[in-house]
């Protein structure tokens, strides 16, 4: 059985410091993507690399209702 991949500290810090670099939602920060654009990628496929990783753990985060855990992340 595979065990669950679990996000690494700085895996979080850089949801809240990383734009997302392309799209309808270009500049934004990618733990404040909506929920169904996370979910569009999901279906679609996430793009490779950090980017992707990022975005897939943002719409467990966001699935799960835990977004508010990601507040004391964010820079001031």
């Amino acid at each position: 059985m595979n065990e669950p991949v679990l996000p690494r500290a700085e895996d979080l810090r850089r949801l809240v410091t990383v734009r997302m670099p392309f799209g309808k939602y270009q500049g934004h920060l990618v733990a404040d993507l909506p929920g169904a654009y996370l979910a569009w990628f999901a279906r679609k496929g996430f793009p490779p690399g950090e980017l992707g990783r990022l975005l897939a753990l943002m719409l467990e985060i966001d699935h799960n209702g835990l977004k508010r855990l990601l507040d004391p992340l964010r820079e001031r």
